[in-house]
């Protein structure tokens, strides 16, 4: 049976039926701004709390030979550096005052979501906060989430300091790492902080293969990282401005595959519904 092209657009359009019609490049921007503000509160707040968990000396044993071999193009591994250094050294207020802006990330990833999600004009009440607060189980399970990226980093970036094919050994089990460690935090995002409560079964695998892909953009990003781009050019020369354009690119384009993979979970989730009426 021969299917005509537009039958295969729209064959692999179905997934991403739900915001067929909206604005993806605007909502991925708008939760972009929101993680912006968020990322490094967050950042701090897990690595201060991994800290108090498994010691300061075993945190900067863990991720000095990961930092050693980022690449050094625009800064990165001083960044992370200095990230680490003062997470660690955060104080119990300091903390409380980092947990405002920690949570706007949920805040715009629920506003991002119900928009998508909405047919008709008018919102959900109290959305910002709602988000806020099924944002803060994921704020409790960073730690867990961080040590276990934690104790994987030394075994990969002590392979990929080696080269040759022990370094496309370090990608390989570094990708797996970064997915594992993605998974549940995908899974809860599509099944709590996103309205609705679609499917277990679709959001799991869903979750999965979307979880899948932000690795691989990940490792991507690191490998960007590496290239001898002159990043200031655009911008006068000013390769702090360029950088920060750069990953708020990178970060962009990680919400536009976070709100496609949240598409494709809610019509899994329905078709696994239709299934089911139409089988009694």
């Amino acid at each position: 049976m021969k299917i005509s092209m537009t039958g295969w657009v729209r064959t692999l359009s179905l997934p991403f039926r739900p915001i067929q019609g909206r604005d993806l490049a605007l909502h991925a921007a708008a939760v972009t701004f929101y993680a912006g503000i968020a990322v490094v509160p967050i950042a701090l707040l897990a690595t201060w709390i991994t800290g108090l968990i498994a010691g300061p000396d075993r945190v900067r044993r863990l991720t000095g030979r990961t930092i050693a071999a980022l690449p050094d193009q625009i800064g990165a591994p001083h960044a992370l550096a200095a990230l680490i250094d003062a997470g660690l050294h955060l104080t119990p207020l300091f903390a409380l005052a980092s947990l405002l802006p920690a949570t706007l990330y949920g805040e715009g990833l629920r506003r991002a979501f119900v928009s998508l999600q909405r047919k008709e004009p008018g919102g959900e009440p109290l959305v910002g906060w709602r988000g806020r607060l099924l944002w803060l189980p994921l704020m409790a399970a960073a730690p867990a989430l961080l040590l276990a990226m934690f104790l994987a980093l030394p075994s990969t970036s002590g392979l990929w300091l080696r080269g040759g094919w022990y370094a496309v050994l370090a990608v390989v089990l570094s990708f797996l790492a970064a997915w594992l460690v993605l998974t549940p935090v995908v899974i809860w995002v599509y099944r709590y902080v996103a309205p609705g409560r679609p499917r277990w079964l679709s959001t799991v695998l869903v979750g999965s293969f979307t979880a899948a892909n932000l690795s691989g953009f990940l490792h991507g990003f690191v490998l960007f990282c590496s290239l001898p781009i002159d990043l200031g050019a655009p911008f006068g020369g000013f390769d702090a401005i360029g950088g920060t354009v750069a990953v708020g690119l990178w970060l962009y384009l990680f919400h536009v595959i976070v709100l496609a993979g949240y598409a494709a979970t809610r019509s899994a989730s329905a078709f696994q519904t239709r299934r089911e009426l139409s089988a009694r």
